[in-house]
Order: C-alpha cells, then sequence, then structure tokens
C-alpha cells in the first residue's frame, strides 16, 4: 500500500511548513543560503533552500517515473494520487498568496509532468502486455 504513496507529497509537505515558517528565513524562506563553497574558477557555488527544494523534488521524481513502470495494480492507485497531488500544487499555486513562487511553481511542473509520465509510460506498458493472436 505504500508503494502506491506518490513522493512528490514530500516537497509539496516541506513547501507548506517553510510557509509556516518552520525553516525560518523571514518572508522569503526560499532564498536562505544554507551554504556556500568557493570554486577553483573564482566563482563562489551557493545553495540556497529552494534550490534544496527542487532539487529533492527532482530525485523524488526519478523514483516516481521508475515507480510507473509497474503493470500492478497499485499503479492505478499511483497514478490518481499523483494526479490528486498536483491538483493540491495547482490550487494552492492560484489560491495561496505565499505559492507565488518560482520554487512552487517549479515543483508544480514537476508533479504534472509526473502525471504525464506515469501515464503514458502506463499506457505504453499496457500494449506490450496485450497479446494478439
Amino acid at each position: 500500500m505504500f508503494g502506491a504513496i506518490p513522493l512528490l507529497i514530500v516537497p509539496f509537505v516541506l513547501y507548506n511548513l517553510g510557509l509556516l515558517g518552520i525553516f525560518g528565513g523571514g518572508d522569503d524562506p526560499w532564498a536562505s543560503e544554507l551554504f556556500s563553497i568557493r570554486m577553483m574558477s573564482g566563482g563562489v557555488f551557493s545553495l540556497t533552500l529552494g534550490d534544496l527544494i527542487v532539487l529533492i523534488g527532482l530525485i523524488l521524481f526519478f523514483v516516481e517515473i521508475v515507480k510507473s513502470t509497474r503493470t500492478t495494480s497499485a499503479s492505478i492507485m499511483d497514478h490518481l494520487l499523483s494526479t490528486f497531488v498536483f491538483v493540491a500544487f495547482l490550487v494552492e499555486f492560484l489560491l495561496v498568496k505565499g505559492a507565488a513562487h518560482s520554487v512552487f511553481f517549479t515543483l508544480m511542473v514537476i508533479a504534472l509532468v509526473d502525471v504525464l509520465a506515469g501515464f503514458s509510460v502506463s499506457m505504453r506498458a499496457a500494449t506490450r502486455d496485450i497479446n494478439m493472436n
């Protein structure tokens, strides 16, 4: 049953926790710098909290794509729940002032691509399972 839980709910929850002030950072917690490293080129690489949450979303997106290659009955529930996660992203983006941010928009697009890719991969795998005599 836990295999059907869409993992992209994690960045959704993390973002909302950030809106509640759990991570600090004042008005824009996503711009707070976690660390910076001076590179050999002389440039400075810095990672913000917003960058980290997008990276987490991309890693979980990869796991979701791998999960979508299953052809079990749990995959139908997984796709349905992934669609609900995308709808939650979309509704929050349209209705919540704090969600009007590029980090949230990027996470929402990742959720949309997850839904589209999940259904596409499942349909492609299902056509291979059909025997034509």
